[in-house]
């Protein structure tokens, strides 16, 4: 049976709308798609740290009642968890504000099973962060030696702009490990200062993996392959309360169409068809369109029973 594994933060995201909070959910980036992908019936591990106070114990049983393997999540003594505080605008997206508690960041855990055709998901400031880098490296290394595919979601805030030149030695390093790599075109302009798919997959992306998604909000989803296989999807309508989640979640969706269809290692080296991206782009905006349907983030129990069903 494969396996995914995400590598990443955990988080309380507190969501305010006019200023006053109305809700408040674990999250992370890389862990909003592993609970999706728990929901829909693939079996899935969460390599991270929480804290050793009430919402650390939260989110640990949050991953466990959603189906996902918490055995590699690391409590420090005296570590507090993470918080963000997440501003929902009138078209329901966030500006963001996080408070932590960074000098505890270690990370140390035992590699959990990987084998061939797994899938790590590994992204945002987590996946280049210089304080845990080392650990993260070993860990990619690690899984690709094993033969597992490794997807890149870039998800590189604006609050890190400042940062950009310290950490794109890790950033060009994680393209490298990539397999797929996908990020939205506001990543693109904070790290490289450019917003165009062509241009960016052109310029910082092709010398080192040739599969390219590029998100953008609204507009179409943008694909960028090898066999000069270039093509857009427009974004699925539906009524939005929140984009929290929402590229978390196309990641989580992607992921899932790769065990569905039977994608494996070989046939990402041999190249996707065109019906194959077909496939694992529309699970992806299934999965970002459903999980947009509520302040949650990720998709509801109902709908990843219907994943669930499906992979049968």
């Amino acid at each position: 049976m494969r396996k995914v594994i995400g590598i990443g933060e955990t988080v309380l995201d507190i969501i305010f709308k006019n200023d006053q909070p109305i809700g408040a959910v674990p999250g992370g980036s890389v862990f909003n798609g592993i609970i999706s992908l728990g929901r829909a019936g693939i079996h899935a591990t969460f390599i991270s740290e929480a804290g050793n106070d009430r919402v650390g114990k939260n989110i640990i049983s949050f991953l466990t009642e959603n189906g996902v393997n918490a055995d590699n999540i690391n409590v420090y003594p005296n570590s507090k968890s993470p918080i963000s505080l997440a501003f929902l605008n009138e078209q329901n997206d966030a500006e963001y504000v996080f408070y932590k508690d960074h000098p505890h960041d270690q990370l140390d855990f035992v590699y959990p099973d990987v084998d061939k055709d797994d899938v790590v998901m590994f992204g945002s400031y987590y996946a280049v962060n210089p304080v845990i880098r080392p650990q993260v490296v070993g860990f990619l290394e690690y899984a690709r030696s094993r033969g597992a595919i490794l997807y890149y979601d870039v998800n590189f805030r604006a609050s890190h702009r400042g940062e950009v030149l310290k950490l794109t030695p890790n950033i060009l390093e994680n393209l490298e490990y990539a397999d797929i790599v996908r990020g939205s075109s506001e990543d693109f302009e904070v790290m490289f200062r450019k917003t165009d798919a062509d241009v960016i997959y052109r310029s910082e992306i092709a010398f080192y993996t040739k599969k390219f998604i590029c998100t953008q909000g609204a507009a179409p989803v943008e694909l960028r392959a090898e066999g000069g296989l270039k093509k857009q999807y427009p974004v699925i309508k539906t009524h939005t309360v929140s984009t929290i989640g929402a590229g978390d979640n196309f990641n989580a969706g992607f992921v899932y169409g790769l065990i569905r269809y039977g994608i494996t290692r070989e046939t990402i080296e041999n190249g996707l068809t065109e019906e194959q991206w077909d496939n694992v782009i529309s699970c992806a905006q299934q999965f970002s369109a459903n999980c947009c349907k509520s302040i949650n983030n990720s998709i509801d129990k109902e709908f990843g029973e219907q994943m669930r069903r499906a992979l049968q």
